[in-house]
């Protein structure tokens, strides 16, 4: 299941420090780093989610989520080119896909993933995007177009702009840098999971997989 709140960490250390706070859904998104000690993040971020029964989703690194046992990968478009879906399927491994555009979108429902994700949302800090903002009325038309799939939207989300894309229709509101460059990452942590779980908004409610 994915739960409102999608927690993106670039390391094993901070999925630590939030998921026993609360956090049901998170995952590993961690560059740059050689395969030896990525193994060894993806291994103690498996770990933790374990302990917690919180879902994690590793980021690309699909052949290395079937090596360890990680139900879930989240892929870019770009990683769909070598990516092995009918290997991921015969291991049980769901996949997310990012999707900016119509195209993309077309391609990514072709696949049957077990999500769609839509972004930046707002203006980020994560990375240069190519892509203009989406804005909340890009998520209603991407709701309209998938149905009862289950929608993530990310870029430039904060606490305050969650309930917005929440309400436009997605299922699940995604963050990165809001949290990570926080003083406090605990307590802004705290502050999403009271914004998505909060009122005006049913306190059980998550998108499961197809």
């Amino acid at each position: 299941m994915l739960d409102r709140f999608y927690l993106i960490c670039a390391d094993a250390a901070l999925i630590e420090r939030l998921v026993p706070l609360g956090v049901r859904t998170v995952q590993l998104r961690a560059k740059g780093l050689a395969p030896a000690a990525l193994r060894a993040e993806a291994r103690r971020a498996r770990d933790i989610c374990g302990r917690h029964g919180a879902t994690l989703i590793l980021n690309d690194h699909w052949r290395l989520a079937l090596d360890l046992g990680i139900d879930w990968v989240h892929l870019g478009q770009e990683d769909l080119d070598g990516a092995d879906i009918p290997d991921l399927r015969r291991a049980g491994v769901r996949f997310g896909l990012s999707t900016h555009d119509e195209a993309e979108l077309d391609r990514a429902l072709a696949l049957d993933p077990a999500y769609v994700a839509l972004g930046p949302i707002w203006p980020t800090l994560l990375k240069q995007m190519k892509w203009a903002p989406q804005g909340i009325g890009r998520v209603a038309e991407w709701k309209r177009r998938i149905g009862a799939l289950p929608l993530v939207a990310i870029g430039g989300i904060t606490p305050e702009r969650a309930p917005l894309v929440l309400e436009a229709g997605a299922d699940s509101a995604a963050v990165v840098t809001d949290i990570a460059t926080a003083p406090d990452p605990e307590a802004r942590c705290r502050e999403w999971i009271r914004a998505t779980r909060g009122a005006g908004l049913a306190p059980d409610h998550a998108c499961g997989s197809p």
